[in-house]
Parts: structure tokens; C-alpha cells; sequence
């Protein structure tokens, strides 16, 4: 019995994996504006943990396959592969 192996989409398509990663990372960053804003005795360790926390919420529903059926037809260019013509 032979297994065919399918790649992985993120190395089917690596610049769209890119392109979700970076855009979980920014959506992440962006939570920070309260903080840069505050005083400069801010701790940076939970800056950096909340930067973590919603990037790993973000790309975790970006995976939801409901999500991505959403981006496929909204943001193709975020959608984890490209549409089918």
C-alpha cells in the first residue's frame, strides 16, 4: 500500500504563510498602542506575553477551515491557498 505525501500548504504556498504570519503579528502589535502611549516605566514583559497571547489567537483562527473559506472569498491574498479559478 503506497502513501502519497501532500505538502503542507505552507510550503505549497510560502509567501501566503508569510503574509498570514506577519499580518497575526501586526494585528498583535497593534494591542500595544496603550502601552507605548502610557508612562516610560512601562514592563516589558507583559507587553511581549500579550504580543504572543493574540498572535497565537489570530493565526489559530486564521486555521479555522470556516475562516478560511470567509478570506478565500473576502481577502483572498490572506486565505491559506489561492483560489481555484
Amino acid at each position: 500500500m503506497t502513501q502519497e505525501t501532500i505538502a503542507p500548504t505552507q510550503t505549497q504556498h510560502p509567501w501566503r504563510a508569510t503574509a498570514r504570519t506577519i499580518f497575526a503579528a501586526v494585528v498583535g502589535a497593534l494591542t500595544l498602542i496603550p502601552v507605548v502611549a502610557a508612562t516610560a516605566g512601562i514592563d516589558t514583559v507583559p507587553a511581549i506575553a500579550q504580543v504572543i497571547v493574540v498572535t497565537t489567537a489570530i493565526t489559530r483562527v486564521l486555521a479555522l477551515p470556516g475562516v478560511d473559506a470567509w478570506l478565500r472569498t473576502h481577502l483572498p491574498w490572506l486565505a491559506a491557498t489561492p483560489a481555484t479559478k
